[in-house]
């Protein structure tokens, strides 16, 4: 389930349906499909979009989105870093960003109208849709893992735009999903 923030205002929502109709409001499509029709480490590729099949024509035809594939980024990832330098700088694309988390997490920073910046960490079995021209920029969680179903309108409108504001270097991600853990304080 994902974890909604802005930081700056001390909102965090983890309740499914308030995170949908709040993202909802931004144009921000988000959604689950069940995380537990493959295994997300050891599925191939075919698998993962066989798997999720009827999900994908759903939005294809609703989205007009043409062709999916499958992303696979992981901490022995040749140029693992170069990758990520590029999805953490704000950027905008031609077209929608569609991504369905099969294993891992990360998190999407939202820059909605040049206003609050609205994290969304998402988790295996999150869809979520970001419209084109949203500004926004992505960064994996410290276990530098994720597996995701990529939707695709034309291959070429996946160019990222950057915007050059700076925003990007002020919100570093603070993942709070199932790998965090708080230290709490000993008393004797």
């Amino acid at each position: 389930m994902a974890i909604v923030t802005i930081p700056e205002k001390g909102i965090r929502i983890e309740a499914y349906e308030e995170a949908r109709e709040f993202l909802a409001s931004y144009g921000i499509v988000y959604a689950t499909w069940g995380k537990d029709r493959v295994d997300g480490d050891s599925a191939t590729p075919d698998e993962i979009l066989s798997a999720y099949a009827g999900e994908i024509e759903e939005l294809k035809r609703d989205g007009g989105y043409t062709t999916a594939d499958v992303i696979d980024m992981r901490p022995d990832t040749p140029g693992i870093e170069s990758m990520l330098e590029k999805f953490r700088k704000e950027h905008t694309h031609s077209e929608d960003e569609v991504r369905y988390t099969v294993k891992g997490r990360g998190i999407f920073h939202v820059h909605s109208n040049g206003g609050d910046v609205i994290s969304i960490e998402v988790h295996e079995g999150d869809l979520i849709s970001i419209p084109r021209g949203t500004r926004h920029w992505f960064n994996l969680c410290g276990e530098k893992r994720i597996r995701a179903i990529r939707l695709f309108q034309d291959r070429s409108g996946w160019t990222p735009h950057y915007t050059d504001s700076g925003i990007d270097s002020l919100h570093q991600p603070v993942c709070l999903g199932p790998y965090y853990f708080q230290v709490s304080e000993t008393r004797r």
